[in-house]
């Protein structure tokens, strides 16, 4: 018989800085550890995003300084 068991460790929650889509329609975000921009657009719907907070599982980014990395190869 099978029996349907909690997961062995609970993740814990943390309040965390995201940037979320400004378009009602769109439900794009992505946190703000993660992000290559200072202030980016949606990846969904190219619209701008804004700050915001949401309760969700911490996550350690371990390459934190992304937003200075630059972004292809010059010639």
């Amino acid at each position: 018989m099978y029996s349907r068991k909690k997961s062995l460790e609970e993740m814990p929650l943390e309040n965390v800085t995201v940037w979320s889509c400004e378009n009602e329609g769109c439900k794009g975000w992505m946190r703000d550890n993660f992000a290559f921009d200072h202030v980016p657009t949606c990846h969904l719907c190219q619209s701008t995003m804004v700050r915001s907070v949401k309760l969700l599982p911490l996550v350690n980014n371990t390459n934190s300084d992304q937003k200075t990395l630059k972004k292809g190869v010059q010639i």
